[in-house]
Order: C-alpha cells, then structure tokens, then sequence
C-alpha cells in the first residue's frame, strides 16, 4: 500500500458517510474504482434495499472497469440478501485488485467476500484505514457482534454538571447552536431513546427537523409503570415504541390506540429490563441508539455498563449545588467511577461540546 492507496480510500470513506443519516440499519459503505491513477467510477450506499456502494461504482464505470482497483470501505458481500453479492459484482467485472478498509462483521459475510474474490484470482488487501471506516459504522458493528445497538448518551449540563435547577427548570441550558448540532446526532441515529420523567416535564417530540432528506428515527419511551398520557406531543406520530414493565392490559391497549407499539420487558427490580430492551431493538434493526433522558435512565444505563459513548453540551454557566445532576449513580466509594476517553472536544456556539467514550478498562 502506498499514498495513493490512502488518497482513494480517503474519497471512499467520504462518499460513504453519504449515507450517514438514511442505510440503516444496513452499513454505510463507500466504493472507488482507479485505473491509471484515475477515477473511473464511484459510489455509496445510500439506502438499505437499493444497490450496494460497488454496483453504483461499476455502473459509472463500465467496461473500463476490467483491470481497475477497488477501494471499498467494507468487504463485498457474498450472500443474496435483498441484492445479489457485490463480490460476484466485482469477479464478473473484472477488476484486478481490491483494497478492503475492514472485514464485514455479518456473520452472513465475515470473510467470506474477501475469499471469494481470491478465490477469483483477485489481489485483496485489507485494513488500510479500518479505524476511520470502523468509526464510520460502530452502531452496525455492534449490532452484528454483541447484538445489541452502539449507545449513545447526549447531556446538556452547565459548566458544574447540573442539568435542570432543583425545580425542574431545564430549558434552555445550551445555546441554539448546540441544539443545531444535536440534530444531527438524531438523525444519524436509528432510534432516540427517553424516560417517563421527561416526558411528563418536557412534552418532547424527539423529531428531526434538520438535516433535510434524514429519515425519522424510532422514538423509544422507558415507562416502567405506563404513565404516559395520550396527549403525549411524542404519540403524535409514527415511530414510537414503549417499554414497559407494567402488564395492564387496558393502560396497554389504551396506548396502542394511539399508535404506539407497547412492549412488556420487566426487570427483576420491577422496571424494565434494559439490557433485554437494548437486545429487542437490535433485533428491530437499530445500530445507533441516541439517549435523550434525565438523570434517572443516564444513571441507570450507566451503572448497568450499557452506555458506550457520551455526547456533553457544556454550557458556560454555573447551577449550583442544589440543581439536578446528570446521572444518578448513587453513592460511588471509589475512583475513577465511570471512567471515560475523550474522543473529541471543541466550541460549538457559545457552549462546549465533548465526545467520550466509555472506558472498557477495568
């Protein structure tokens, strides 16, 4: 591999974030097609049931694609799902070599593209730029190897790690800028998750209202005891989902005849069971779920392990001791608690944004 190598995956890894907010729950996948140090064709997966990354790429480029290189973000699938394999794709067009960013980690592939090009007597390489390409698609990744969706936690707090004043009082914390950007967290995200609590304080839709052209995420409400009203502006719609521990037959229909899917889940503590619910909304095809809650499911979600990343909006103003905190973990009687890795930190309007993941190091 060489510079140029990296310059073609680079474009492709562009291309396929293209797709951000409209493959899932397929992954988001870039293809570059080079012959004589030139493009000769291109493309991304844009949606899941239309044709893959590589059929675009070979379609620009037609018969020139015989003897090109392929650059492509993940490995080729080998199977027929609701399009042929891009693999036979690839063989059938003759292309001399391909580069691979990453393995597929569908059990349905998961080598099994690469083998078969080689075994068309093609020149596969892979792992060149897998970190980016992996970042790309953690939520499909996550999906396919522990079954269950890449968690995302997204807190508005004040500089000291205050939510909401002691009243309730929450809205609004960070400036318009910051609510710009959630909006794009929303609609890379299969599903929003929130709680009974925020509901009943806040009303929220948990809609997306920019980019332009993202699809509406599922709208996930954890109601332990079904409190949610009718009237609820999140019910107003499609695309929402409720879970629960409570079994009220009548509250339960009462919900579903507002359009609703109810979905019984309870835990041994007598609230819902979340890693249950984190396995059903795999199986429901979510590859990145995006927490909008207060401090009740942060913390629980926290303290049970399943939170992957967290998305802090900082904003700079000072709650004080008496005002709400971000997550409920009770009393923590050693250091460093949830330990965390930053991922990334910059100024977003006049608030500050931090990305971190969780440490998986104990």
């Amino acid at each position: 591999m060489n510079a140029a190598d990296s310059q073609w995956m680079a474009q492709a890894l562009r291309l396929a974030e293209q797709g951000l907010y409209t493959t899932s729950p397929n992954p988001r996948v870039g293809c570059v097609l080079v012959k004589d140090n030139t493009i000769i064709g291109e493309g991304w997966h844009e949606r899941a049931g239309e044709p893959h990354a590589e059929v675009h790429a070979l379609r620009a480029a037609g018969n020139a694609a015989h003897g090109a290189t392929a650059y492509v973000t993940l490995e080729p699938c080998s199977h027929y799902g609701r399009t042929p394999p891009c693999a036979d794709a690839l063989i059938a067009a003759g292309v001399a070599r391909v580069s691979v960013a990453m393995q597929d980690p569908n059990p349905l592939v998961a080598g099994q593209g690469i083998a078969k090009l080689r075994a068309a007597g093609i020149e596969v390489e892979s792992g060149l730029m897998e970190a980016a390409a992996r970042e790309l698609n953690v939520g499909f990744i996550a999906r396919m190897t522990r079954g269950t969706p890449w968690v995302r936690s997204k807190i508005a707090a004040s500089l000291d790690g205050r939510t909401a004043l002691a009243n309730g009082t929450s809205k609004w914390i960070t400036g318009e800028a910051a609510r710009r950007d959630v909006q794009h967290w929303r609609a890379r995200s299969c599903a929003v998750l929130t709680g009974i609590g925020t509901v009943l304080a806040d009303d929220p839709q948990l809609n997306v209202r920019t980019p332009s052209g993202a699809r509406q995420p599922l709208r996930v409400v954890l109601d332990s005891e079904l409190r949610i009203s009718g009237s609820a502006q999140i019910l107003q719609g499609k695309h929402v989902l409720i879970y629960t521990a409570c079994a009220d037959a009548a509250k339960r229909s009462a919900i579903e005849a507002c359009g609703a899917d109810v979905v019984v889940l309870p835990g041994a503590d007598g609230k819902v069971d979340l890693s249950a619910m984190l396995r059903d909304l795999a199986q429901r095809g979510v590859n990145e779920l995006l927490v909008e809650a207060g401090r009740t499911v942060n913390g629980a979600l926290l303290k049970a392990g399943l939170v992957d990343e967290v998305v802090l909006y900082l904003a700079p103003q000072l709650l004080g001791d008496a005002a709400r905190g971000l997550a409920d973990l009770g009393e923590l009687t050693r250091l460093p608690g949830v330990a965390l890795v930053w991922n990334d930190v910059r100024q977003v309007g006049a608030d500050l944004r931090i990305i971190a993941k969780i440490s998986k190091e104990k």
